[in-house]
């Protein structure tokens, strides 16, 4: 089964007509995007778009060939136009019911958690393929969606068209469910100009295990894709403020099981404002994460298990420098610092040598003024041979620069 994208912005497309925005701006030339519009075989058409005609003569598709449209989107959802002279009108079908194509394809409307309609396709080679409309996800959790429209079939699609960026917690339904599998193909559609673009969206996309294609790019369900070089290890840096926690997150949104070890807080109780800080990450953090707020974090890099989110080593640190009262010059020079750098090494060895996905974050110091006290300084040391000790395991390193992300490494 063949799937031509003959778009895979948004309904109103990318650059958005009129827009003056920074994103929209730079979306010239190769980074034009039409609306989201799928053919399937030269025959089914999901969703329709201005121009979807030409797109599809484009994609090696006469227009004529086309003999059914169903419509996605819920009306209203951006600019439908007219599909094209002699093309069938453009249909929907109501949630759970299939339909029986004479070219051999069955499709069945799955029921997806905002307006719109999602659709399972079964192809005549009984490849499966699942595309779902803009900012959806599957409204039961991914069960229907598994299900398809080979009722029985329950075995992951061989593609999957969603809006991985824009909801990556539907891509974790799906793979909790048993519908996204190791060798599924996902594809992100629906790109905005709120979204990542260039390198971060490819960035992006492969640490949800998926990937963006330009308009026009012709995908066979069931040919073996090369799986996304997702990083074992990210580093991500910033400054205060900078979005680094953010960013961070937003690496492993698309699983279905993280845990989240928060080593900071010793020492904070009663704090309105790191209460504050708490209260902000844990709203912001998707409701199916499990939280461990721990100083030791060597037995949770050792042990198998889900991704590891480790938000932040500079708490870490500060922790570690209170136990040896490094503020101290005595205990510093009596063997604190020695037993700090040792510290230091264990835990960058045992970012080295896990196994399971992590994704660290520090913060980024030492590029302002001179600290005022001893304490500081020292902090300021430690943390920048931290980072870079911690920063050469890894496979990726990442700078967060007013929320703008730029790649150190990998």
């Amino acid at each position: 089964m063949e799937l031509a994208l003959l778009g895979t912005a948004a309904p109103e497309g990318l650059p958005r007509p009129g827009c003056p925005c920074a994103a929209c701006a730079t979306s010239v030339g190769e980074y034009v995007r039409a609306a989201t519009a799928v053919l399937v075989d030269g025959v089914l058409l999901l969703d329709v778009a201005p121009g979807a005609c030409a797109a599809a003569a484009r994609a090696g598709h006469a227009p004529s060939g086309i003999r059914y449209v169903l419509a996605a989107r819920p009306e209203g959802g951006g600019p439908a136009g007219v599909p094209g002279p002699g093309l069938p009108p453009a249909g929907r079908l109501p949630t759970g019911q299939e339909l029986a194509t004479a070219s051999g394809h069955r499709v069945r409307a799955v029921r997806v958690d905002v307006p719109g309609t999602g659709y399972a396709v079964t192809g005549p080679d009984g490849t499966r393929a699942l595309y779902l409309p803009p900012g959806a996800a599957p409204a039961d959790g991914g069960e229907g969606a598994y299900r398809g429209a080979d009722r029985g079939a329950e075995r992951p699609y061989e593609v999957v068209l969603a809006d991985v960026l824009g909801r990556p917690e539907a891509l974790a339904r799906l793979r909790a469910s048993g519908a996204v599998g190791p060798d599924t193909d996902v594809i992100a559609v629906h790109h905005d100009h709120d979204g990542p673009l260039g390198a971060e969206l490819a960035r992006r996309c492969v640490a949800a295990g998926a990937r963006a294609v330009p308009d026009g790019t012709a995908v066979l369900a069931g040919r073996p894709v090369p799986a996304p070089a997702v990083p074992r290890r990210t580093l991500v840096l910033g400054g205060t403020r900078s979005g680094k926690s953010l960013q961070a997150e937003r690496r492993l949104e698309a699983h279905p099981d993280v845990v989240y070890a928060a080593p900071g807080g010793r020492g904070r109780a009663g704090n309105p404002d790191w209460a504050h800080r708490l209260r902000q990450h844990r709203e912001r953090r998707p409701a199916h994460w499990r939280t461990v707020e721990t100083h030791d974090l060597l037995p949770l890099l050792a042990e198998d298990g889900p991704p590891l989110l480790i938000d932040c080593l500079a708490s870490w640190l500060a922790d570690a420098m209170e136990r040896i009262d490094a503020g101290d010059d005595t205990a510093w020079l009596g063997g604190g610092q020695e037993e700090l750098r040792s510290r230091s090494a264990e835990l960058a060895a045992a970012v080295r040598a896990t196994r399971r996905r992590v994704v660290l974050v520090s913060s980024e110091v030492g590029s302002g003024v001179e600290p005022d006290t001893v304490w500081q300084r020292r902090y300021r040391d430690e943390l920048g041979w931290l980072n870079a000790a911690v920063g050469g395991t890894c496979e990726e390193v990442l700078l967060v620069v007013a929320g703008q992300v730029l790649a150190l490494k990998g």
